[in-house]
């Protein structure tokens, strides 16, 4: 099975400044998303907390986040962002997916839209 990736735009909340545009590995296994720190500093986003998170390998650590607004296909969320390494693949994390009511085709590996968004 293939990896599936998606152009997205990350920016400060609410502003039309500054922004970071780069492809995104799609992780649905991933809460949060992530980009390197460097990039989001440019930006303007700045550390507003730390979080311990469990690494693929089963290891923990603590990383910074900052809050900011993330555009993909043509939808508008915000959320936390990770603070990662300069060689970090950027990474776009299942609730930013779910806030805008796309999920991943488990046939193709591809991104679909909801018919709507649950509320319930």
């Amino acid at each position: 099975m293939g990896l599936t990736y998606v152009t997205v735009t990350v920016r400060i909340p609410g502003r039309d400044g500054p922004a970071y545009e780069a492809l995104f590995l799609v992780d649905t296994r991933a809460t949060d998303s992530l980009a390197p720190t460097s990039a989001l500093e440019k930006i303007g986003i700045r550390s507003v907390g730390r979080t311990t998170y469990e690494l693929a390998d089963g290891t923990l650590q603590e990383y910074p986040f900052g809050l900011g607004q993330i555009e993909f296909m043509g939808e508008v969320t915000a959320g936390r962002i990770i603070f990662g390494s300069e060689s970090a693949e950027p990474i776009l994390g299942a609730t930013a997916l779910e806030s805008v009511g796309i999920t991943v085709d488990p046939a193709n590996r591809t991104l679909k839209r909801l018919p709507a968004i649950p509320l319930k």
